[in-house]
């Protein structure tokens, strides 16, 4: 089974495309698909973890719905088909 990732604003530009395609297995976890997401791409990884942590300021959304608020954090497993985004704090002004 695959996810596919949405990066977006400097998230895509840390990792060199606005979306990442990895392999997940039934039962993954949202951390799982992460860990494979930033593998061999430390500027993400540095942009996103802080101290081996997801930075507070990160939004992580399953299927539009932010997992860190409405579901089980980074331990929501996944389904087949599921699409895993990732947001940069968001301003106005």
């Amino acid at each position: 089974m695959t996810t596919e990732w949405k990066l977006f604003a400097d998230l895509a530009e840390h990792a060199g495309d606005r979306h990442v395609t990895v392999d997940a297995s039934s039962g993954d976890t949202v951390e799982d698909a992460l860990e494979q997401l930033l593998e061999g791409r430390p500027d993400l990884e540095d942009r996103v973890l802080e101290d081996g942590a997801l930075r507070s300021q990160i939004n992580v959304l399953r299927n539009g719905t932010n997992v860190l608020v409405e579901e089980e954090g980074l331990e929501t497993e996944l389904d087949d088909g599921d699409e895993l985004a990732l947001f940069p704090p968001v301003s106005g002004g």
